[in-house]
Order: structure tokens, then C-alpha cells, then sequence
């Protein structure tokens, strides 16, 4: 019985800290952003969102979340008889309203970053990989749906192995590297990589400010 509970227990516990911590994440990002301070970038960054994809779906949720709330608060008023019923429950609607709007907050606060000395592309606040400009050869604008709706999903592409950095199961651009790389994410060190592609609601903007062109993708630092 023992062998059986400390394999459950060793895969249960890093998920609960994943939990924990992207939950801390939501009400830091949601905090950041209510402040409405502009974003801490360095001389020479330009910041680039990704939340144009899926920027209509989540306001269509945090829309239904602000109707759902009264709703339920009503029915569950009028049918429950157990009078705590009610502030649980409208405990638990505020709660999923918050953190959807948390949500937003913290791909709004947390874009990818064209610097002087590299890339980073940031996915909320789970994902944060810095890239120099010495690892990179290419950039590309390339429009491409993936078959999950998965945030980071490998592909194996003949003996080239891909990460992908999704929004919206969409990524817009293709970052070649010159040599296999390993990433931080956020169930661990990732497999050496070839190629790393990302979205960009502005792809074009991206490679211009990183001194490549769409045609050839060729970033020269």
C-alpha cells in the first residue's frame, strides 16, 4: 500500500504548488494592472501583446461570469433553504470573476519583449524564456493553427524537435535557433529545442524591431 501512495503523493504535490503559485500569480497580475502603472521596460525595449486572439472569449466569460452572479444569487436564495448556501455560492462567483479578470490582467502586464540584447517571450506569468540574439538564426512571420489548445505543446518534425508557445492554438512567429536549446517551463527543463514559435498579435512589428526582414527573417545584432 505504501509503494502505491508515494508515486500519487510525489505527482500530486508539485501540481498543488503549480496551483498555489499561479493563483498568487492571478491576484499580483490583477493588482499590477488596477494600478494602471506602465509597464517596467528598459531603454531600447518595445513590448509586444499577444491577446488579441483571445481577447473576445475572455470578455465573453467575464461578461457571463458579472450576469451569472445575481442569477444564482437569486436561486439559490429562493430554493436553498440553508442560508450559507447563498454565501458560498456568491463567494465562489466573485472568485471565478476575479481570477478571470486575472487572467486578463496578467497577459496584459506580461508581454513578449524585443530587447537590445535578446527576445523573451512571456505567456502570463507561467512562462518567461529569454533568448540572445547570438542563439537566434532567423525570425520568421509565419500564420500557423495548431491541433490542441494546449499553451506549450512539442512537435517532432522529422530530426527537428519544436516548442511552441501558443495563444488561441495560434502561433505567428518562428524563432530558428542556431543550436539546441533548453528551456524553463513550468512543469520543468525542457528537451533541447531547434526552434521556438510564438504569437504575436503584430508579427511584422516584432520582426522590424528586431532588425530582421519578413522576407528573409534574418536578425543581424
Amino acid at each position: 500500500m505504501t509503494d502505491t501512495k508515494v508515486p500519487t503523493r510525489a505527482k500530486v504535490t508539485p501540481l498543488l504548488r503549480r496551483a498555489a503559485a499561479m493563483e498568487g500569480a492571478m491576484w499580483r497580475s490583477l493588482y499590477v494592472w488596477a494600478r494602471r502603472k506602465p509597464l517596467p521596460l528598459a531603454p531600447g525595449d518595445d513590448p509586444f501583446g499577444y491577446l488579441g486572439v483571445v481577447k473576445p472569449i475572455l470578455g465573453i466569460f467575464i461578461a457571463l461570469s458579472v450576469v451569472e452572479i445575481p442569477i444564482f444569487d437569486l436561486i439559490v436564495t429562493h430554493v436553498v433553504p440553508w442560508r450559507p448556501a447563498r454565501w458560498i455560492v456568491l463567494g465562489l462567483g466573485i472568485w471565478g470573476l476575479l481570477w478571470m479578470a486575472g487572467l486578463y490582467a496578467s497577459m496584459q502586464i506580461h508581454p513578449h519583449i524585443v530587447g537590445d540584447k535578446g527576445l523573451r517571450v512571456r505567456l502570463s506569468s507561467g512562462i518567461d524564456i529569454w533568448i540572445p540574439w547570438t542563439d537566434i538564426e532567423a525570425l520568421r512571420k509565419r500564420y500557423r493553427s495548431l491541433p490542441s489548445s494546449k499553451s506549450v505543446q512539442v512537435e517532432q518534425e522529422g530530426e527537428r524537435r519544436v516548442l511552441n508557445i501558443s495563444v488561441g492554438s495560434q502561433t505567428s512567429v518562428d524563432v530558428v535557433l542556431r543550436r539546441p536549446t533548453t528551456f524553463d517551463l513550468p512543469k520543468g527543463r525542457s528537451e533541447p529545442m531547434d526552434e521556438l514559435r510564438l504569437y504575436a498579435d503584430d508579427p511584422d512589428g516584432l520582426l522590424r524591431s528586431a532588425r530582421g526582414t519578413p522576407a528573409t527573417g534574418t536578425v543581424r545584432r
